[in-house]
């Protein structure tokens, strides 16, 4: 049994998912999104959100913690927003001693749905099927970062595969 924390990446929006992975079996345990008032300069909400995820790592211990890698579009301004929060995030997984493994939106999207090009409503769809919940989970950011949680656990025994493989070489050669 593997607990898995998602994390879409946002400033103003920052969802974050809590997965249970047993073998292929996957349940929802948490999801939602850490939100920041638009007025509050930019070290406020980054605060705000480490407080947040500190809190729900605590809680929850995960084994891992999988970010959706930043996406660069036009809005310079906007990515270097998310990529703050993003790097709060992994600091925050990094002061509890979780591992951070990052995924491309396709990556993320192909594991959910079986396509690279799926659109938000179909991976809320998938989402929602994959972990048996009774109607897809809403906000968007919240549905998102359970992907990326899904994403992870679906991999997750070929991580735990390289660990031991990588561990026991250390292991010989120390």
């Amino acid at each position: 049994m593997q607990v898995v924390m998602g994390i879409d990446p946002g400033a103003a929006n920052l969802g974050f998912g809590i997965v249970r992975v047993e073998g292929n079996r996957m349940v929802a345990l948490d999801g939602g999104v850490v939100e920041t008032p638009a007025g509050l300069p930019i070290e406020r909400r980054l605060e705000r959100i480490h407080r947040s995820l500190a809190e729900l790592l605590a809680w929850h211990e995960p084994k891992a913690m999988a970010i959706e890698e930043v996406y660069f579009g036009k809005n310079v301004r906007s990515a270097m927003a998310v990529g703050q929060a993003s790097g709060i995030a992994m600091l925050a997984a990094a002061e509890r001693g979780v591992r951070c493994f990052a995924y491309t939106p396709q990556a993320i999207k192909m594991a959910v749905c079986g396509s690279g090009g799926a659109g938000k409503k179909q991976v809320q769809r998938m989402v929602g099927t994959l972990l048996g919940l009774p109607e897809p989970p809403n906000p968007d950011h919240a549905a998102d970062a359970l992907a990326v949680a899904i994403c992870h656990g679906g991999s997750a025994g070929r991580h735990s595969a390289v660990e031991a493989a990588t561990e026991a070489r250390e292991r010989v050669a120390g």
